[in-house]
């Protein structure tokens, strides 16, 4: 990593939580009257990406804000508008690559990067490891997206302090159930329009299709 003996690490960690806090903020207030669901909303995107250019601009100057520069909150704050910056694939493989590196230091948690990498696979059309991402499937329900390893996914799971999948799928179905977020009223519109995005910022190809 850079060398930080100058920089101002408190400052940082104070920007990464605020830039968080009004990601989640926004988050909440567009989940509330269903606005979120519908779509990639351009309110949150704005967001996504204003703090994906501020974390990529951290990242030259600095490296991977880890919990030793910007505490354990700070680090989980990095991670998250890392895990948002989903109109950034550079961004998050480079960031896979340095959140990789900090977890092998102590400085990043295992579980932020397992969640990382399986989205990163899910965006790119492949399996993934942890079965941390889940979506609406063909009946309407909650459930995992295609596993590359189903028979080890609990072992994997285990090594970074996840729950059994089959224990996981019932708790997430009913905080589900609590919230605004219903399955879609046209499965194969959502999907042709997620295809779409996929395409367009970069995580697939249009030979692809």
């Amino acid at each position: 990593m850079p060398a930080s003996s100058e920089t101002d690490w408190d400052a940082i960690r104070g920007e990464l939580l605020a830039m968080a806090d009004e990601d989640r903020t926004v988050r909440a207030e567009l989940a509330r009257d269903g606005a979120l669901f519908d779509g990639y909303h351009p309110r949150m995107e704005a967001i996504h990406r204003r703090n994906a250019a501020r974390l990529r601009a951290l990242l030259d100057a600095h490296g991977w804000p880890g919990v030793s520069r910007v505490g354990a909150e700070g680090a989980e704050a990095a991670w998250l508008l890392l895990q948002h910056a989903i109109g950034d694939p550079a961004l998050m493989r480079r960031g896979l690559e340095a959140l990789t590196d900090a977890v092998e230091s102590g400085e990043a948690a295992p579980l932020h990067r397992a969640m990382l990498e399986d989205r990163i696979r899910v965006f790119e059309g492949r399996g993934q490891r942890y079965g941390t991402q889940f979506d609406w499937d063909e009946e309407g329900n909650l459930s995992p997206l295609p596993l590359e390893d189903s028979e080890g996914v609990d072992a994997r799971r285990r090594g970074i302090g996840l729950p059994p999948l089959e224990l996981d799928l019932p708790r997430r179905r009913e905080a589900m159930a609590d919230s605004a977020e219903r399955p879609p009223e046209d499965a194969a519109k959502r999907r042709r329009e997620y295809e779409e995005w996929l395409r367009r910022v970069g995580w697939r190809r249009e030979e692809d299709r």
